[in-house]
Protein backbone atom coordinates (compact mmCIF):
# COMPACT_ATOMS: atom_id res chain seq x y z
CA UNK A 1 0.00 0.00 0.00
CA UNK A 2 1.21 3.49 -0.82
CA UNK A 3 2.25 5.52 2.22
CA UNK A 4 0.57 8.86 2.79
CA UNK A 5 2.58 11.97 1.88
CA UNK A 6 1.89 15.51 0.73
CA UNK A 7 2.54 14.38 -2.84
CA UNK A 8 -0.83 12.61 -2.75
CA UNK A 9 -2.61 15.85 -1.82
CA UNK A 10 -3.35 17.55 -5.12
CA UNK A 11 -4.58 20.78 -3.52
CA UNK A 12 -1.14 21.13 -1.89
CA UNK A 13 1.22 20.03 -4.63
CA UNK A 14 -0.51 21.30 -7.79
CA UNK A 15 -0.32 25.02 -6.81
CA UNK A 16 3.43 24.46 -6.37
CA UNK A 17 3.83 23.07 -9.90
CA UNK A 18 1.52 25.70 -11.38
CA UNK A 19 3.65 28.44 -9.82
CA UNK A 20 6.85 26.88 -11.20
CA UNK A 21 5.37 26.74 -14.68
CA UNK A 22 4.26 30.36 -14.36
CA UNK A 23 7.87 31.38 -13.79
CA UNK A 24 8.02 31.67 -10.00
CA UNK A 25 11.24 30.83 -8.18
CA UNK A 26 11.39 27.56 -6.29
CA UNK A 27 11.26 29.29 -2.90
CA UNK A 28 8.18 31.32 -3.82
CA UNK A 29 6.42 28.32 -5.38
CA UNK A 30 7.03 26.27 -2.24
CA UNK A 31 5.68 29.10 -0.07
CA UNK A 32 2.46 29.11 -2.12
CA UNK A 33 2.09 25.42 -1.34
CA UNK A 34 2.61 26.08 2.37
CA UNK A 35 6.01 24.41 2.56
CA UNK A 36 9.70 25.29 2.32
CA UNK A 37 12.22 25.32 -0.49
CA UNK A 38 13.84 22.01 0.40
CA UNK A 39 10.53 20.13 0.33
CA UNK A 40 9.76 21.70 -3.04
CA UNK A 41 13.17 20.68 -4.36
CA UNK A 42 12.50 17.12 -3.18
CA UNK A 43 9.20 17.09 -5.08
CA UNK A 44 10.93 18.26 -8.25
CA UNK A 45 13.66 15.63 -7.99
CA UNK A 46 11.25 12.80 -7.29
CA UNK A 47 9.13 13.78 -10.29
CA UNK A 48 12.14 14.24 -12.57
CA UNK A 49 11.13 17.86 -13.09
CA UNK A 50 7.83 16.83 -14.74
CA UNK A 51 4.57 18.13 -13.30
CA UNK A 52 2.30 15.25 -12.21
CA UNK A 53 -0.85 14.95 -14.28
CA UNK A 54 -3.09 13.75 -11.51
CA UNK A 55 -5.03 16.46 -9.75
CA UNK A 56 -4.32 19.22 -12.26
CA UNK A 57 -7.95 20.00 -13.05
CA UNK A 58 -10.01 18.93 -10.06
CA UNK A 59 -13.58 20.08 -10.61
CA UNK A 60 -14.81 19.56 -7.06
CA UNK A 61 -16.30 16.14 -7.74
CA UNK A 62 -13.58 14.36 -5.78
CA UNK A 63 -13.21 14.81 -2.05
CA UNK A 64 -10.13 16.74 -1.03
CA UNK A 65 -7.86 15.73 1.83
CA UNK A 66 -9.15 18.68 3.87
CA UNK A 67 -12.72 17.37 3.44
CA UNK A 68 -11.65 13.90 4.54
CA UNK A 69 -10.13 15.44 7.65
CA UNK A 70 -13.46 17.15 8.37
CA UNK A 71 -15.28 13.83 7.94
CA UNK A 72 -12.86 12.18 10.38
CA UNK A 73 -13.40 14.98 12.92
CA UNK A 74 -17.16 14.74 12.50
CA UNK A 75 -17.18 10.99 13.03
CA UNK A 76 -15.02 11.37 16.14
CA UNK A 77 -17.46 13.98 17.48
CA UNK A 78 -20.41 11.65 16.89
CA UNK A 79 -22.03 13.67 14.08
CA UNK A 80 -24.40 11.98 11.69
CA UNK A 81 -23.63 11.65 7.99
CA UNK A 82 -26.21 14.29 7.17
CA UNK A 83 -24.68 16.75 9.64
CA UNK A 84 -21.22 16.19 8.17
CA UNK A 85 -22.55 16.53 4.61
CA UNK A 86 -24.38 19.74 5.47
CA UNK A 87 -21.21 21.24 6.97
CA UNK A 88 -19.14 20.29 3.90
CA UNK A 89 -21.78 21.35 1.39
CA UNK A 90 -21.85 17.79 0.02
CA UNK A 91 -24.58 15.25 -0.59
CA UNK A 92 -25.17 12.78 2.27
CA UNK A 93 -24.68 9.96 -0.25
CA UNK A 94 -21.15 11.27 -0.94
CA UNK A 95 -20.24 11.03 2.74
CA UNK A 96 -21.93 7.62 3.03
CA UNK A 97 -20.04 6.27 0.02
CA UNK A 98 -16.74 7.66 1.35
CA UNK A 99 -17.21 5.93 4.71
CA UNK A 100 -18.26 2.66 3.09
CA UNK A 101 -15.32 2.55 0.70
CA UNK A 102 -12.45 3.98 2.72
CA UNK A 103 -13.14 3.34 6.40
CA UNK A 104 -10.80 0.99 8.25
CA UNK A 105 -11.92 -2.09 10.12
CA UNK A 106 -14.73 -1.76 12.66
CA UNK A 107 -15.91 1.44 10.98
CA UNK A 108 -12.87 3.45 12.08
CA UNK A 109 -12.20 6.31 9.63
CA UNK A 110 -8.85 8.09 9.28
CA UNK A 111 -8.27 10.84 6.75
CA UNK A 112 -4.74 9.77 5.76
CA UNK A 113 -5.67 6.11 5.25
CA UNK A 114 -8.85 7.05 3.38
CA UNK A 115 -6.96 9.42 1.09
CA UNK A 116 -4.39 6.75 0.22
CA UNK A 117 -7.12 4.22 -0.56
CA UNK A 118 -8.96 6.68 -2.76
CA UNK A 119 -5.70 7.59 -4.51
CA UNK A 120 -4.91 3.95 -5.29
CA UNK A 121 -8.44 3.21 -6.42
CA UNK A 122 -8.39 6.17 -8.81
CA UNK A 123 -5.15 4.98 -10.40
CA UNK A 124 -5.69 3.54 -13.84
CA UNK A 125 -2.10 3.17 -15.05
CA UNK A 126 -1.79 2.70 -18.77
CA UNK A 127 1.39 0.81 -19.68
CA UNK A 128 3.88 3.08 -21.41
CA UNK A 129 4.35 2.31 -25.08
CA UNK A 130 8.10 2.20 -24.69
CA UNK A 131 7.71 -0.26 -21.81
CA UNK A 132 5.59 -2.76 -23.72
CA UNK A 133 7.11 -2.49 -27.21
CA UNK A 134 10.63 -3.85 -26.81
CA UNK A 135 11.52 -3.40 -30.46
CA UNK A 136 10.56 0.26 -30.35
CA UNK A 137 12.38 0.79 -27.06
CA UNK A 138 15.59 -0.71 -28.44
CA UNK A 139 15.53 1.65 -31.42
CA UNK A 140 14.88 4.70 -29.22
CA UNK A 141 17.67 3.74 -26.81
CA UNK A 142 20.08 3.21 -29.69
CA UNK A 143 19.21 6.57 -31.26
CA UNK A 144 19.54 8.35 -27.91
CA UNK A 145 23.01 6.85 -27.59
CA UNK A 146 23.78 8.42 -30.99
CA UNK A 147 22.77 11.76 -29.43
CA UNK A 148 19.62 12.13 -31.53
CA UNK A 149 17.07 14.48 -29.98
CA UNK A 150 13.61 13.05 -29.12
CA UNK A 151 12.14 15.13 -31.95
CA UNK A 152 14.64 13.67 -34.41
CA UNK A 153 13.93 10.15 -33.18
CA UNK A 154 10.16 10.60 -33.51
CA UNK A 155 10.50 12.05 -37.01
CA UNK A 156 12.90 9.31 -38.09
CA UNK A 157 10.57 6.56 -36.88
CA UNK A 158 7.72 7.91 -38.98
CA UNK A 159 10.00 7.95 -41.98
CA UNK A 160 11.30 4.40 -41.39
CA UNK A 161 7.92 2.86 -40.51
CA UNK A 162 5.29 4.88 -42.41
CA UNK A 163 2.66 2.12 -42.17
CA UNK A 164 3.41 0.72 -38.70
CA UNK A 165 1.66 2.92 -36.19
CA UNK A 166 2.87 0.78 -33.31
CA UNK A 167 6.40 1.98 -34.16
CA UNK A 168 5.48 5.65 -33.89
CA UNK A 169 6.12 7.64 -30.74
CA UNK A 170 5.91 11.33 -29.93
CA UNK A 171 8.86 13.39 -28.62
CA UNK A 172 6.92 14.08 -25.41
CA UNK A 173 6.50 10.34 -24.79
CA UNK A 174 10.28 9.92 -24.99
CA UNK A 175 10.84 12.82 -22.58
CA UNK A 176 8.23 11.47 -20.16
CA UNK A 177 9.79 8.00 -20.25
CA UNK A 178 13.23 9.47 -19.53
CA UNK A 179 12.28 11.77 -16.69
CA UNK A 180 9.28 10.03 -15.07
CA UNK A 181 10.78 6.82 -13.77
CA UNK A 182 7.45 5.43 -12.59
CA UNK A 183 6.62 4.81 -16.24
CA UNK A 184 9.30 2.14 -16.19
CA UNK A 185 10.48 2.52 -19.78
CA UNK A 186 13.80 4.31 -20.36
CA UNK A 187 16.59 4.63 -17.82
CA UNK A 188 17.28 8.16 -16.61
CA UNK A 189 20.98 7.63 -17.33
CA UNK A 190 20.13 8.10 -21.00
CA UNK A 191 19.47 11.80 -20.32
CA UNK A 192 23.23 12.37 -20.49
CA UNK A 193 22.96 11.89 -24.26
CA UNK A 194 20.51 14.80 -24.59
CA UNK A 195 21.90 18.16 -25.59
CA UNK A 196 21.36 19.63 -22.14
CA UNK A 197 22.47 16.50 -20.28
CA UNK A 198 20.07 17.42 -17.44
CA UNK A 199 18.90 14.76 -15.04
CA UNK A 200 15.86 16.94 -14.21
CA UNK A 201 13.53 18.47 -16.72
CA UNK A 202 13.05 22.21 -16.61
CA UNK A 203 9.83 23.96 -17.62
CA UNK A 204 9.91 25.54 -21.06
CA UNK A 205 8.55 29.07 -20.73
CA UNK A 206 7.93 31.84 -23.17
CA UNK A 207 10.08 34.94 -22.84
CA UNK A 208 7.29 37.02 -21.30
CA UNK A 209 6.61 34.32 -18.68
CA UNK A 210 10.09 34.45 -17.18
CA UNK A 211 10.23 36.15 -13.82
CA UNK A 212 12.94 38.76 -13.54
CA UNK A 213 15.35 38.64 -10.64
CA UNK A 214 15.81 42.40 -10.74
CA UNK A 215 14.98 43.90 -7.37
CA UNK A 216 12.26 46.56 -7.38
CA UNK A 217 13.50 50.09 -8.05
CA UNK A 218 17.09 49.14 -7.29
CA UNK A 219 19.83 51.74 -7.84
CA UNK A 220 22.77 50.56 -9.93
CA UNK A 221 26.37 50.88 -8.78
CA UNK A 222 27.01 53.28 -11.67
CA UNK A 223 25.08 55.90 -9.68
CA UNK A 224 27.24 55.50 -6.58
CA UNK A 225 29.19 58.68 -5.66
CA UNK A 226 32.66 58.82 -7.29
CA UNK A 227 34.23 59.31 -3.86
CA UNK A 228 33.43 55.66 -3.12
CA UNK A 229 35.54 54.45 -6.05
CA UNK A 230 38.85 56.01 -4.99
CA UNK A 231 38.43 54.82 -1.36
CA UNK A 232 39.51 58.22 -0.03
CA UNK A 233 36.37 58.92 2.00
CA UNK A 234 35.33 56.43 4.72
CA UNK A 235 31.75 55.26 5.14
CA UNK A 236 31.22 53.32 1.89
CA UNK A 237 30.52 49.66 2.61
CA UNK A 238 30.30 46.43 0.63
CA UNK A 239 28.10 43.59 1.81
CA UNK A 240 27.20 39.98 1.08
CA UNK A 241 26.11 36.75 2.71
CA UNK A 242 28.45 33.97 3.82
CA UNK A 243 26.46 30.78 3.29
CA UNK A 244 26.63 27.88 5.73
CA UNK A 245 25.72 24.22 5.92
CA UNK A 246 23.53 22.88 3.10
CA UNK A 247 22.70 26.47 2.11
CA UNK A 248 20.30 26.65 5.05
CA UNK A 249 22.12 29.13 7.27
CA UNK A 250 24.15 32.28 6.66
CA UNK A 251 25.67 35.38 8.20
CA UNK A 252 25.91 38.89 6.79
CA UNK A 253 29.31 40.44 6.15
CA UNK A 254 30.03 44.17 5.84
CA UNK A 255 33.39 45.62 4.78
CA UNK A 256 34.33 49.31 4.73
CA UNK A 257 36.06 50.08 1.42
CA UNK A 258 38.73 52.55 2.51
CA UNK A 259 39.92 50.76 5.66
CA UNK A 260 38.98 47.11 5.16
CA UNK A 261 37.19 47.18 8.50
CA UNK A 262 34.76 44.22 8.73
CA UNK A 263 31.54 43.65 10.69
CA UNK A 264 29.65 40.37 10.89
CA UNK A 265 25.88 40.10 11.25
CA UNK A 266 24.15 37.13 12.85
CA UNK A 267 21.09 35.74 11.04
CA UNK A 268 19.89 33.00 13.43
CA UNK A 269 16.43 32.69 11.90
CA UNK A 270 17.51 32.36 8.25
CA UNK A 271 18.41 34.71 5.45
CA UNK A 272 15.09 35.51 3.83
CA UNK A 273 14.43 39.23 3.12
CA UNK A 274 12.37 39.64 6.28
CA UNK A 275 15.36 38.41 8.31
CA UNK A 276 18.16 40.21 6.49
CA UNK A 277 16.77 43.75 6.33
CA UNK A 278 16.20 44.37 10.06
CA UNK A 279 19.47 42.65 11.03
CA UNK A 280 21.55 44.75 8.61
CA UNK A 281 19.78 47.96 9.59
CA UNK A 282 20.38 47.29 13.29
CA UNK A 283 24.07 46.63 12.70
CA UNK A 284 24.61 49.71 10.54
CA UNK A 285 22.79 51.88 13.09
CA UNK A 286 25.65 51.16 15.54
CA UNK A 287 27.99 53.22 13.30
CA UNK A 288 28.44 57.01 13.58
CA UNK A 289 26.75 59.02 10.83
CA UNK A 290 30.08 59.80 9.15
CA UNK A 291 30.50 56.08 8.45
CA UNK A 292 27.05 55.61 6.94
CA UNK A 293 27.42 56.89 3.38
CA UNK A 294 26.60 53.92 1.13
CA UNK A 295 26.18 50.15 1.02
CA UNK A 296 26.87 48.10 -2.13
CA UNK A 297 25.37 44.61 -2.46
CA UNK A 298 24.78 42.09 -5.22
CA UNK A 299 21.32 41.45 -6.68
CA UNK A 300 20.48 38.61 -4.32
CA UNK A 301 16.80 38.10 -3.40
CA UNK A 302 17.68 38.56 0.28
CA UNK A 303 17.83 42.32 -0.43
CA UNK A 304 14.22 42.59 -1.52
CA UNK A 305 13.53 44.98 1.38
CA UNK A 306 16.52 47.23 0.68
CA UNK A 307 14.37 50.34 0.98
CA UNK A 308 13.69 49.45 4.60
CA UNK A 309 17.44 49.32 5.22
CA UNK A 310 17.92 52.70 3.55
CA UNK A 311 15.29 54.34 5.72
CA UNK A 312 16.04 52.61 9.04
CA UNK A 313 19.85 52.89 8.82
CA UNK A 314 19.94 56.21 6.92
CA UNK A 315 22.32 54.86 4.29
CA UNK A 316 22.17 54.80 0.49
CA UNK A 317 22.02 51.32 -1.05
CA UNK A 318 23.48 50.43 -4.47
CA UNK A 319 23.54 47.17 -6.41
CA UNK A 320 26.26 45.57 -8.52
CA UNK A 321 25.75 44.39 -12.06
CA UNK A 322 24.77 40.72 -12.43
CA UNK A 323 27.65 38.26 -12.17
CA UNK A 324 30.17 41.00 -11.32
CA UNK A 325 31.72 40.03 -7.95
CA UNK A 326 34.77 42.21 -8.66
CA UNK A 327 32.56 45.25 -8.05
CA UNK A 328 32.62 44.15 -4.38
CA UNK A 329 36.25 43.08 -4.34
CA UNK A 330 36.95 43.99 -0.72
CA UNK A 331 33.97 42.00 0.48
CA UNK A 332 34.83 38.96 -1.66
CA UNK A 333 38.37 38.96 -0.27
CA UNK A 334 37.12 39.29 3.30
CA UNK A 335 34.67 36.43 2.85
CA UNK A 336 37.59 34.29 1.72
CA UNK A 337 39.52 35.19 4.87
CA UNK A 338 36.48 34.40 7.02
CA UNK A 339 36.52 30.82 5.77
CA UNK A 340 39.52 30.31 8.06
CA UNK A 341 37.16 30.87 10.98
CA UNK A 342 34.00 29.41 9.44
CA UNK A 343 34.83 26.67 6.91
CA UNK A 344 32.32 25.61 4.29
CA UNK A 345 29.63 23.50 5.90
CA UNK A 346 29.52 25.57 9.11
CA UNK A 347 26.09 25.60 10.73
CA UNK A 348 25.68 29.32 11.44
CA UNK A 349 22.54 28.73 13.49
CA UNK A 350 24.86 27.55 16.28
CA UNK A 351 27.24 30.54 15.99
CA UNK A 352 26.45 33.42 18.35
CA UNK A 353 26.92 37.12 17.69
CA UNK A 354 29.66 37.13 20.34
CA UNK A 355 31.58 34.50 18.35
CA UNK A 356 31.11 36.53 15.17
CA UNK A 357 32.36 39.67 16.92
CA UNK A 358 35.44 37.79 18.16
CA UNK A 359 36.25 36.63 14.62
CA UNK A 360 35.67 40.14 13.27
CA UNK A 361 37.93 41.70 15.92
CA UNK A 362 40.73 39.26 15.13
CA UNK A 363 40.33 39.90 11.40
CA UNK A 364 40.42 43.67 11.91
CA UNK A 365 43.62 43.29 13.89
CA UNK A 366 45.46 41.60 11.03
CA UNK A 367 48.09 43.76 9.28
CA UNK A 368 47.40 44.48 5.61
CA UNK A 369 50.03 44.92 2.94
CA UNK A 370 48.05 47.64 1.14
CA UNK A 371 48.18 49.79 4.29
CA UNK A 372 51.91 49.33 4.81
CA UNK A 373 51.06 46.53 7.25
CA UNK A 374 48.85 48.71 9.40
CA UNK A 375 45.60 46.98 10.36
CA UNK A 376 41.96 48.01 9.68
CA UNK A 377 41.45 49.08 13.30
CA UNK A 378 44.34 51.54 13.02
CA UNK A 379 43.20 52.76 9.61
CA UNK A 380 39.68 53.42 10.85
CA UNK A 381 40.89 55.26 13.97
CA UNK A 382 43.19 57.45 11.86
CA UNK A 383 40.41 58.41 9.43
CA UNK A 384 38.00 59.25 12.26
CA UNK A 385 40.54 61.66 13.78
CA UNK A 386 40.89 63.73 10.61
Amino acid sequence: MVRFSNQLVAEAIQPFWAALQAGEFLTDAAALAGTHRWRGLKWVRQAGGVRPRRGRDLKGRCLSFAEREEIALGRAAGESMRQIARRLGRSPSTVSRELRRNACGAGDYRATTAHVRAYERASRPKPAKLATNRRLRAIVEDDLAKRYSPEQIAGRLRRQFPNELEMWVSPETIYQSLYVQSRGALKRELTRHLRTGRALRRPCRKADERKSRVLPDMINISQRPPEADDRAVPGHWEGDLLIGKANRTAIGTLVERSTGYAMLVSLPNGYKPEHVAPALAAKIQTLPETLRRSLTWDQGPEMRDWKQIRVDADIEVFFCDPHAPWQRGSNENTNGLLRQYFPKGTDFSTVTQAQLDAAGNELNDRPRKRFGFANPNEQLAELLLR
